[in-house]
Parts: C-alpha cells; structure tokens; sequence
C-alpha cells in the first residue's frame, strides 16, 4: 500500500497549506538567486510543516531539477565534497535550471563530522545553484557559520484548520467517511505536524475507510499507554542511570499518575524483598518532596524527584530481571485520580471563561457551564468558543463528551 505522505506530496505551490509567508520568500530567493548576496537559504521549523516538499513544489512550477543530498548521510568533508560539491560544479541537462537541496543539516554532529559544516559553508561561496539547507533547530553554535552565510526562512508549527484542510481533501479523493469535528479533532491532536496526521489518517482508515469518533479515541489512549509502559519498563528493566533518569521525559502523564503507576506495577517486577525495600524507600522519599512542593511550592525539589523515581528505583536492584510483567494501571486510587483530573478540566475552562467574561469562576460553573456542551453540538459555534477561549484539546474533548 502506497503511503499517503508520498501519494499527496504537494506538486505546487498552492497544495502548501499554513506557510504563505516563507513560501513567497523561498520562491523569490530561488527566482531572483542571481541577486541575492547569499547563496544559501536556511529553512527550519518542526517537522512535518512541510520544509522539504515546499522546494520540490517551487522547483516543480518553475522547472527546476532539485539534487537532494541528506546531511546526516555524510558526515565527513570529503564525503560533503563528492556530492554536493559535484551537483555545483554540474549543469543540468534536462531542466530550466537546478536546485541543490541539503536537507536535515542537523545531522551533522559538531566533532563527529569532521568538518562537514564547514566543507558545506565553501560550496555556499563557490555555488552557482541555489543551496536550500533544512534543519529543525540551527540555532545551536556550531551551525553559526552557517546562519552567516544564509538566508534564514522559519516554518512554523502548523494551524490545525491548514491540516484539516489537508486531511479533508484526502479524505474527499480517498472516499475515506468522516465528520468535521472528528477530523479536526484528529488536526489539533498531530500538533502541528501533517505528516503524522496523514500518517494517523491512514492508520485508523485502511481497513473500514472511515474515520470514526472511537477509534480516534483508542488511537489516543493507546499511544499514552504505549508512553507510560515504555518509561516503566526503562526504570524496572536497566541498570544504566542515564537510561532511567531519562523515562518520564516524553510521558504526558503527570507526576501523580506517574506514581500510581510505580506504586502498582513495583511489586509486581522486584521479586527480592531487599530489591523492593529499597525502591519503595526511593518513592517514599520522593513523595515527601512531593508533599514539599505542596504545602511550600518550592519547585526545585521536582529534579530530586524524578531522580528518585527514575535512577533511584533503577539502582535499587542488583541486577535486571528477566521475567516478562505485564504492567497495569491500578485500579480504585487511579480511577479517583481520574476523575479529580476531570473535574480541574471543568474548573480550568470555567477559569478561562470567567477571565473573558470578568466573572468569578464558582458563578460560571453555576450559571454558564451547563450550556457549554449543549452549545458545542453547533460546529460554528464550537469553532468560535474554541478560537476565543484558546481550549486545549483535552479541554476540547471533555466538553464534547459532555455534550454527548
């Protein structure tokens, strides 16, 4: 089965959603090279925002070849030499004219490239083509020559009505069912990136073409659940600190789900009562700074905390258990936490409300947030609370499951 990435891979400027203005100034730099004082233009910005095919889209109207080299591919100046140095000194044969792309520039990493940066910043100076750089981050100083040298064009994150309009046109060519909300729900929920709500769409819609409020849903609770059973089995299944101490760092779960979890799932994988004495003795000191944070709001203790839960748990066996553990949620303590976490989401939008409306919060909750679900069931008028009280979308999805 064909990718979707690839098959709707934009072919012109106009399939470019939510970049107007670097688009234009992109366009222009390549159009008008011959002036500009810099041989180079920088793009960045977070994947998925379309960096890469904005410059085959150009390159596709005004009939230009583009040589494509991957940074991270070759590390070395002789290696930047062979292959971008040949696509300079090369003319193109069967097109207008030629643009040299590098893409992903941050693969090349400061002492492990042996001078591939600054191989790269001579063919800038040398180069008649147009060199386009990509990168997501090129603001750390060992890219600073290169900064120098270029244009710089930022893409930003994307609008999630601009990945609407992307996933909905696929959907519309793919005969792919869907509603609107559920759709947009799925937009905000890529953050900005196309690429994996095109890669979600497809997931979720290969089997029954259709697009459907549960499996978007599942989708979500899976991908957390996958988070939390990856950062325990970091924790319960090395030795190595630096491992553990890194667990929780991509986990959206909070510091008290995240001790839920420990608490319920630790007995389950140390099996020596001296092992688990010493764990629990982690996490209960780390609960007293827990409680610290609380009662003082001295935050600084949130480093030792994860320390503690994270390597501190991680050394407290001797070495690794082997035996596979199945890891789970528990159950009552959870479910209350849950629950308390879903009521601070209705006191969170009765806050925003509240601001926007100069009203106190306890007489919004009263008076006004009974009938925010009931005027969620309107799209338009969903749209426009959601636009003027900025909801997130966990704030969003409460309100709609309210509104069922």
């Amino acid at each position: 089965m064909q990718p979707l990435t690839h098959k709707y891979k934009p072919k012109n400027t106009k399939e470019v959603h939510g970049q107007d203005n670097p688009l234009k100034k992109l366009e222009t730099f390549i159009t008008n090279f011959s002036k500009e004082k810099k041989n180079a233009a920088l793009i960045y910005g977070p994947s998925g925002v379309g960096k890469t095919s904005s410059v085959y889209a150009i390159a596709d109207e005004l009939g230009h070849e583009v040589i494509e080299v991957n940074a991270s591919d070759f590390r070395n100046a002789d290696q930047i030499n062979l292959k971008v140095g040949g696509a300079v000194k090369q003319q193109s044969l069967f097109a207008k004219g030629k643009i040299i792309l590098v893409d992903e520039v941050d693969g090349l990493s400061g002492h492990k490239d042996r001078g591939g940066i600054q191989a790269i910043v001579k063919l800038l100076q040398k180069s008649t083509y147009p060199i386009i750089l990509t990168a997501t981050n090129p603001f750390e100083s060992k890219f600073s020559s290169l900064r120098g040298k270029s244009s710089m064009m930022e893409f930003k994150h994307l609008d999630y009505l601009a990945i609407f309009k992307i996933l909905k046109r696929i959907c519309e060519n793919e005969k792919i069912k869907f509603e609107d909300d559920v759709l947009k729900a799925l937009s905000r929920r890529a953050g900005g990136d196309s690429r994996a709500a095109i890669n979600d769409l497809q997931m979720l819609t290969q089997q029954k073409k259709e697009l459907s409020k549960d499996s978007l849903e599942e989708l979500t609770d899976r991908n957390k659940k996958d988070k939390i059973m990856t950062a325990l089995n970091k924790i319960f299944k090395t030795t190595d600190l630096n491992i553990a101490i890194s667990a929780f760092n991509n986990v959206q779960e909070d510091l008290n789900q995240q001790f839920l979890w420990i608490d319920e799932n630790l007995p389950k994988e140390y099996k020596r009562p001296e092992d688990l004495a010493k764990a629990y003795d982690m996490l209960s000191k780390a609960d007293v700074f827990n409680r610290r944070i609380r009662r003082w709001q001295h935050y600084r203790f949130l480093v030792y905390i994860n320390a503690l839960i994270t390597a501190g748990i991680a050394s407290a066996k001797k070495e690794k258990y082997k035996q596979f553990v199945e890891y789970k949620p528990t159950g009552r303590i959870l479910k209350l936490w849950w629950a308390k976490q879903k009521s601070m989401k209705k006191k969170a939008i009765a806050q925003k409300i509240a601001e926007k409306t100069h009203s106190s919060k306890k007489e919004i909750l009263k008076s006004t947030m009974p009938y925010i679900p009931v005027m969620f069931r309107n799209r338009k008028m969903q749209d426009s609370i959601i636009n003027e009280l900025d909801l997130d979308k966990e704030e969003v999805e409460w309100i709609k499951k309210q509104a069922k």
